[in-house]
């Protein structure tokens, strides 16, 4: 099993920033994909970023390309992202999940951070 707990949501102004923190626990965290989703009200979860054991990041282009950074501190079994220049349309509960590498089966969730972008 391993347990994911996020933190760093809240409320942020249009153009503003946030960083999100998901501490694992509970398995060897450099044998896991790390991963952000998010879901906006009335809408399906999707894929935000993820991060490779060794520090290979993916993103959705088309939606937050250029803007988010995700990022890993394998010391610290934490994974983050970065979020600049935030649009109401980033609106959304904010998962962290984790994929045991190399299979892209994402197994393990947290519970969820809201973010909310005031225009």
């Amino acid at each position: 099993q391993v347990q994911l707990v996020e933190s760093g949501g809240g409320l942020v102004q249009a153009g503003g920033s946030l960083r999100l923190s998901c501490a694992a626990s509970g398995r060897t965290f450099v044998d896991y994909y790390m991963g952000w989703f998010r879901q906006a009200p009335g809408k399906e979860r999707e894929f935000v970023a993820r991060i490779t054991p060794t520090g290979a990041m993916t993103y959705d282009r088309d939606s937050v390309l250029g803007r988010f950074t995700i990022s890993r501190d394998n010391a610290k079994n934490t994974v983050y992202l970065q979020m600049n220049s935030l649009v109401p349309e980033d609106t959304a509960v904010y998962y962290c999940a984790a994929a045991q590498y190399p299979n892209l089966n994402w197994k393990y969730w947290g519970q969820g951070t809201q973010v909310t972008v005031s225009s």
